[in-house]
């Protein structure tokens, strides 16, 4: 199996996933049905390489595993709640001036294209003793 189609496939695989993101086996699973001889070492090795040319980013979200997403437009950020897991999106407008602010200030090339914060959504700052914020 060539590692090209290995690596278009993977490509194809995140790009029908939206804006979520998916770990290396998730990736691998939904590569079995149409790659059946695939091994979940070449799927690592193809993320790894995909991530080396800029193509595929990787991402913590909190749950303790790797996951991936295909790069490309829009850029967005997350917000991840460590009381329940949610998962919202920022669009880069909001952080865009940030990233500017941090390059001219510290005369410094930032090479991420993807920040994640974590925290507490309103839900569960609801339940727990930590105030909520004015709604905007």
């Amino acid at each position: 199996m060539r590692q090209s189609s290995v690596q278009l496939a993977i490509l194809d695989v995140l790009a029908g996933e939206g804006d979520s993101h998916l770990s290396a086996l998730e990736i691998y699973e939904r590569l079995k049905a149409r790659l059946p001889a695939i091994a979940p070492s070449t799927v690592y090795r193809a993320l790894e390489r995909l991530t080396q040319q800029g193509l595929v980013s990787v991402s913590d979200m909190g749950k303790g595993v790797t996951l991936y997403e295909r790069v490309g437009q829009p850029l967005h950020h997350h917000l991840v709640c460590t009381g329940c897991g949610q998962v919202l999106t920022i669009d880069h407008s909001q952080v865009g001036p940030f990233f500017a602010a941090i390059e001219n200030t510290y005369a410094f090339r930032l090479q991420t294209n993807h920040l994640i914060l974590f925290g507490l959504c309103r839900a569960c700052q609801a339940q727990s003793s930590t105030p909520l914020p004015p709604e905007a």
